[in-house]
């Protein structure tokens, strides 16, 4: 005889159009709305601040679904987790100013990616859905593959042909369907949405299915914990679709409705490539919408975004925040991993490093001051991407000069 499914506390009520704030029913399969905009899940946040306080956090186990009232899975066998614990609040002396960096990099698949993906595989078995295809600079498409298979869904995976080796090989070796395709992540949007039809799977791509929102709403939540249950004074985000920006956004207001915090807010920062800066350009000239980026370019391929489905809604968490958006170019973001992992020992990936490399310009022109508390987002492993060759070598079997041993030229000025 079958064990009885385990309904789990959820608030959910409906889901609603960002645009329009037209209600959608919860516990069905929904992609955008009918305007073409993100749906947004809403929560019963009366009836969850009196069921739980968030005191009781403080005796649950670690980890993402210890915030599980503030989540939208129903049943606890639909949950698909690969142990994804809460990431460390690294304090960065050395890096001037009071500068924190929230590594996400310790997260499963090595990137911030696995919380969205966690959410939106959970909810899709939930569904009934079981083929699943995603568009991706790299590090998407290795939680997703790793997410579907681990629930047993078949994972078709869309890559620019530039996107680094290793995320190719990570998602094939975890048993997705892996393409290059000659073009931008846009371009493989468009393989993944031409091919619902013949293919018969469901779109994840960012933004436009409601639950990677809610697993990145997350990283909002782990921080107002890690504060005290206060906020930081600005946070530094690698921007390409936003969706952990807008989630972060969402669970800040999900939280002051729970009575979990006050009004306050921190200052969101949307950080980009000046290869690629779509958001700053439309923030710059009050644009309630970014237009496509010709050309886009950057190392930091996770923000390689020339276009966000989100945009709007982006842009509107920056400017409610007092934020705004600023651009790095790829030398400053070189520059500045190089200069975290000498000083403070931290491997940044690229997208990492440009929201450092951001802090550094802010200081700089006076939009943050050294006194005000920065959150930096790592937003995945910097051992996924490529590093400076050593060439020293040392032969053993001669007279060794250990006079000779010093510190090789350093690759930043890290006095």
């Amino acid at each position: 005889m079958p064990a009885a499914s385990k309904e789990r506390p959820t608030f959910v009520t409906h889901l609603e159009c960002s645009k329009t704030g037209e209600r959608y029913p919860a516990d069905r399969v929904h992609g955008l709305s009918d305007r073409g905009a993100p749906l947004l899940v809403r929560y019963d946040l009366d009836a969850l601040a009196a069921a739980v306080d968030r005191d009781a956090l403080a005796v649950r186990p670690g980890g993402l679904w210890r915030f599980r009232e503030f989540l939208p899975v129903r049943r606890a066998e639909n949950i698909v987790s690969l142990g994804e614990e809460v990431t460390p609040l690294l304090a960065a002396p050395r890096l001037g100013g009071r500068v924190f960096i929230k590594d996400e990099g310790r997260l499963p698949t090595g990137s911030f990616k696995a919380r969205g993906l966690c959410l939106a595989v959970s909810m899709a078995k939930e569904l009934g859905i079981s083929k699943l295809a995603i568009p991706t600079n790299g590090n998407a498409g290795a939680a997703m593959a790793a997410y579907a298979r681990r629930a047993g869904m078949a994972a078709y995976v869309f890559c620019p042909d530039d996107t680094p080796e290793t995320n190719l090989r990570e998602i094939a070796l975890q048993g997705a369907e892996v393409w290059r395709v000659d073009g931008l992540i846009t371009d493989c949007g468009k393989v993944v949405r031409e091919g619902v039809g013949p293919m018969g799977w469901f779109d994840v791509s960012t933004l436009k299915e409601p639950y990677r929102i809610e697993g990145k709403k997350t990283m909002g939540l782990e921080l107002a914990e890690q504060f005290g249950w206060a906020l930081p004074d600005v946070i530094f985000y690698p921007t390409g679709g936003g969706t952990g920006l807008i989630g972060m956004v969402k669970a800040f207001d999900e939280l002051e409705a729970a009575g979990w915090i006050g009004a306050r807010r921190p200052r969101m920062v949307a950080v980009q490539a000046g290869g690629c800066a779509p958001i700053v350009r439309a923030f710059e000239r009050g644009d309630d919408h970014a237009e496509f980026w010709e050309g886009a370019h950057t190392c930091a391929a996770g923000i390689r975004v020339p276009a966000a489905v989100g945009d709007f809604l982006i842009l509107r968490g920056l400017r409610d925040s007092g934020g705004f958006a600023t651009a790095v170019d790829d030398a400053e973001i070189d520059l500045a991993r190089a200069e975290v992992a000498r000083r403070e020992g931290v491997l940044l990936c690229p997208e990492g490093a440009a929201t450092y490399a951001a802090y550094k310009k802010e200081l700089a022109s006076g939009r943050v001051a050294p006194g005000e508390t920065a959150v930096l987002f790592n937003c995945a492993t910097g051992l996924k991407y490529p590093m400076p060759p050593v060439g020293r070598h040392l032969d053993h079997r001669g007279e060794i000069d250990y006079g000779q041993l010093g510190p090789g030229q350093p690759l930043c000025d890290n006095t």
